[in-house]
């Protein structure tokens, strides 16, 4: 028993970082199916009840794939409105952004011996002709990979929905065999991952409307372009927030004169990251569904490594798709409590383990 014990530990060692290599090289395939499937479980209570009326699947399936395109319409939609007001900015606030990057410049030139090409403006030393040639064409292999990867995440989803791709049979098949604890794995999936998409969802909403509410009564440039940033980036847990402040606090240091009123400004918006972020959504998720700080920082680095931003995005579903599976089983427990952050208490005596209340 002890060498079966070891063997499995050995094989366990090799398997897990060999499953990670084969994740990360293949991820133009995973990342789609993966975010498929949690859009999928999204707009499956929709599909249930839209096959209680006897409507049939294929209409369904129409009507979801035309709400997702609609989403994307109204992305589409922001994305040139915020064109539109980049592109509309006059020369002033190009000519005092300038001056302000100047001196910043200076500074980084005596701290840091760095030097400017003579004869040039501050811009000129980014945006000339050899580097955006010379960035042109990765740009445009991006912007093709990411086009592909949300075609293939819409086709996906479509399998899904259509349960050509099942996740209840393939937790059965796979990880659960009983099918009725596969049946309730399924359903408590599905429901935290609804409840966790949909409370992400509005407080990045609201997230991005204080940002850019704030950007505009601060007279701060660009106030759409910010609130849609903060929007997006939410998404991504923790980080967003932070990079929301520390990029947002270095545009308003160029286009803010005052020092007191970009201070306030700063108050302002960390105030919005931590009222939304920080004090209402944990209580919308609920202590139940709550993860701990250490898992979240693991598991960003771990999937943003594998994935890039993508993983970020993906990192806690991610999470709670693993956190229920392992409540399922009597030894993995005590790691799904350790995930959701349960303090734990260890009885030597009788061996088992007791939340601590």
């Amino acid at each position: 028993m002890k060498d079966l014990r070891t063997t499995n530990i050995l094989l366990l060692v090799i398997v897990v970082p060999l499953v990670f290599y084969l994740l990360k090289i293949l991820s133009f395939i995973f990342i789609p199916l993966v975010s498929s499937m949690f859009i999928a479980l999204l707009f499956l209570p929709l599909m249930r009840g839209m096959n209680k009326k006897r409507i049939p699947k294929p209409i369904s399936i129409l009507v979801i794939v035309l709400i997702i395109a609609g989403i994307f319409k109204i992305g589409g939609e922001l994305i040139q409105l915020t064109s539109n007001e980049i592109l509309s900015t006059d020369q002033s606030f190009l000519m005092q952004a300038e001056d302000k990057l100047n001196i910043i410049i200076v500074d980084l030139e005596e701290s840091m011996g760095m030097e400017l090409v003579e004869g040039t403006d501050i811009y000129g030393q980014f945006l000339n002709k050899d580097s955006i040639m010379q960035n042109f064409v990765p740009t445009l292999s991006f912007l093709g990979s990411t086009l592909t990867m949300l075609l293939m995440t819409v086709f996906f989803a479509v399998l899904w929905l259509s349960e050509s791709i099942n996740v209840q049979k393939l937790l059965n098949s796979t990880i659960i065999k009983q099918k009725h604890a596969s049946v309730r794995t399924f359903i408590k999936i599905e429901n935290d991952l609804i409840k966790f998409i949909k409370v992400k969802f509005l407080v990045s909403f609201f997230t991005g409307v204080g940002t850019g509410l704030a950007c505009y009564f601060f007279d701060v440039n660009f106030p759409i372009f910010w609130g849609l940033f903060a929007f997006l980036i939410n998404f991504v847990q923790m980080i967003g927030s932070f990079a929301t402040v520390i990029l947002l606090s270095i545009f308003a240091f160029v286009g803010l004169d005052s020092v007191n009123v970009l201070l306030f400004f700063i108050l302002t918006i960390t105030g919005v990251q931590v009222l939304f972020g920080s004090i209402l959504e944990p209580i919308f998720m609920g202590k139940s569904f709550s993860i701990n700080i250490i898992t979240i920082l693991v598991m960003l680095m771990l999937w943003g490594y594998i994935w890039g931003v993508p993983g970020l995005i993906l990192a806690i579903p991610i999470t709670v798709f693993i956190k229920v599976i392992l409540e399922q089983f009597p030894g993995t427990k005590i790691i799904a409590k350790i995930i959701s952050g349960d303090e734990i208490k260890v009885d030597l005596g009788l061996g088992s383990i007791r939340k601590v209340s």
